[in-house]
C-alpha cells in the first residue's frame, strides 16, 4: 500500500465487531514512521456502540475519502488508496519533483 501521499488518517471503530478487523489491519499496514509524516486519529467506541466502522483519509492534493468499513474489506480499501496514490505518483513524476 502506498502511504507516502496520505496526510490525515482517522479511524473510528468498535473493537468487538467483525468490521473492526479491517480497521485494525489498515492501521497495521501503516509504516512505523507514519506518525511523523501524517496525522493519525483513532477513536475506539465502547462495546455497546452500534455506529458504523469508518475510515477517513486525506491526501496531499486535498482529496478526501470517507470509507465505510462495514461494507469494505482490507483488499478493497488498499485498492482505493493505491488507485489514488498511483495517480499522485504519476503527477509527481511528470512535474519533475
Amino acid at each position: 500500500m502506498i502511504t507516502r501521499f496520505l496526510t490525515d488518517v482517522t479511524v473510528r471503530f468498535n473493537p468487538f465487531t467483525a468490521p473492526a478487523k479491517t480497521a485494525r489491519t489498515f492501521l497495521a499496514h501503516l509504516p512505523p514512521n507514519a506518525r511523523s509524516n501524517m496525522k493519525i486519529n483513532t477513536a475506539l467506541l465502547p462495546r455497546t456502540a452500534t455506529g458504523p466502522t469508518k475510515l477517513f483519509l486525506k491526501f496531499k492534493d486535498g482529496k478526501e475519502m470517507d470509507l465505510d468499513l462495514d461494507k469494505l474489506k482490507i483488499k478493497d480499501v488498499m485498492v482505493e488508496v493505491d488507485r489514488h496514490a498511483r495517480l499522485l505518483s504519476r503527477q509527481e513524476e511528470l512535474s519533475g519533483s
